[in-house]
């Protein structure tokens, strides 16, 4: 019979795996918190990355042309970034002389202006108003005049200020050369740890990406350019003070800088006319407004159905998550990576017959996901060119190795 005194202590004691418990759990919370850190620390460099990538994915379409012309890849991909480069730099120093110049007419046109102001306020309003506080403002040298003038002097750099931004993005510029100059040496480097199925599936998502992102640049492109050139032609019709530039800077911003970038185009050009005439800068405001709805409705959806094929609830709500957890940077990364995940995930998994009934039936003519024109990625990813090369590098893969993988 044991003795008593023995089992109690025996159920006393701690048993031996709860130190371990313990240690791990701490372990895992240092872990943890040490990751947190980390990852916080490289949230700059991480964003950096994912930058490089969105403009590789970008630029590799025009490099793969070059490339088949005879260019070189990495010559092809310098021709690219300075084609890039230069293409801001003008358009900054354009649209920056066209503002200071308009500044500059304002603050020489103004006191008249305020004169006629008056003499409309006594003829309409009370004899005994008076401007001349506010003309000595323009007029003093230290008043609102000279403050705009100054102002209009500074905007007058803001292409070599643009340039000087440029310089400062060299990480970006440096990891989107080398990504994509060395784009098909990474993806080889990538692909010789994996088996040749898992190879294709990798590639087959890199070239939607791309793909994806390509189509995402043509079709801003394409809807930039025509809203430049009927931008141009309705300024000049107005009246708007330099029509050309102007309609340049609202054709691309307002189809490369997202959610907001239509009014910050549109606020440009108002502003500027206003200085002029506000009857011109009404009907300034009102085509844009006109041709916004037209873009919306009839020219967006038809052009971005035959590139990214995304729905226009799937790309309004992917800008909006993008902005809140990347900011600008995630809501102009939002519509192609919301198009190559919708991609993917169309690509993956069984697809079954629908169930036809109330709740499933389309009409012809719904919209995006009418019964003539589903979503983009249904079925299989896309082909790529690398599986010849792949192969022909990869022996293909042995029972064993298959269920060492697995």
């Amino acid at each position: 019979m044991p003795d008593t005194s023995e089992v109690g202590t025996q159920r006393d004691q701690m048993p031996a795996w709860v130190p371990r418990a313990i240690l791990l759990f701490f372990t895992g919370v240092v872990a943890l918190w040490l990751l947190q850190r980390l990852f916080e620390d490289l949230s700059g460099f991480l964003v950096t990355i994912l930058i490089s990538f969105f403009f590789s994915f970008a630029l590799e379409p025009a490099v793969n042309w070059l490339e088949r012309k005879g260019f070189r890849r990495g010559l092809g991909t310098l021709i690219m970034f300075f084609l890039a480069i230069a293409g801001i730099a003008l358009l900054s120093f354009i649209v920056g002389t066209a503002l200071a110049e308009q500044t500059t007419s304002f603050v020489n046109d103004a006191p008249t202006l305020i004169d006629d102001l008056e003499d409309w306020l006594r003829r309409n309003v009370d004899d005994d108003i008076e401007l001349t506080q506010v003309r000595d403002q323009f007029l003093n040298d230290d008043g609102l005049g000279e403050q705009l003038t100054g102002f209009a002097d500074n905007v007058v750099g803001l292409g070599a200020t643009v340039i000087g931004v440029v310089f400062n993005l060299f990480t970006i510029a440096l990891f989107t050369f080398y990504l994509t100059a060395d784009g098909p040496r990474l993806r080889r480097t990538i692909c010789a740890r994996l088996r040749p199925d898992r190879q294709r599936r990798i590639l087959g998502i890199w070239d939607l990406a791309i793909q994806k992102t390509g189509g995402y640049i043509l079709s801003r492109t394409v809807l930039a350019s025509i809203s430049a050139l009927v931008t141009w032609v309705a300024f000049s019709i107005i009246g708007v003070p330099f029509p050309l530039a102007l309609a340049v800077w609202v054709g691309i911003v307002s189809q490369f800088v997202p959610v907001v970038g239509v009014y910050i185009a549109g606020a440009l050009p108002v502003i500027l006319t206003l200085l002029e005439s506000p009857t011109k800068a009404l009907w300034a405001l009102l085509f844009m407004v006109a041709y916004q709805q037209f873009e919306n409705y009839l020219l967006a959806p038809r052009i971005d159905s035959r590139t990214l094929k995304i729905h226009p609830a799937v790309s309004f709500g992917s800008v909006l998550v993008g902005a809140s957890i990347l900011g600008p940077v995630g809501a102009l990364l939002a519509l192609p990576t919301a198009a190559t995940a919708q991609g993917i995930i169309s690509a993956s998994g069984e697809r079954y017959a629908i169930e036809e009934g109330p709740l499933t039936r389309l009409n012809p003519d719904s919209g995006p996901w009418s019964a003539r024109s589903e979503p983009a990625g249904l079925g299989t990813l896309p082909n790529h060119t690398l599986d010849e090369r792949i192969d022909a590098d990869v022996e293909p893969a042995t029972a064993e190795d298959t269920e060492a993988d697995d």
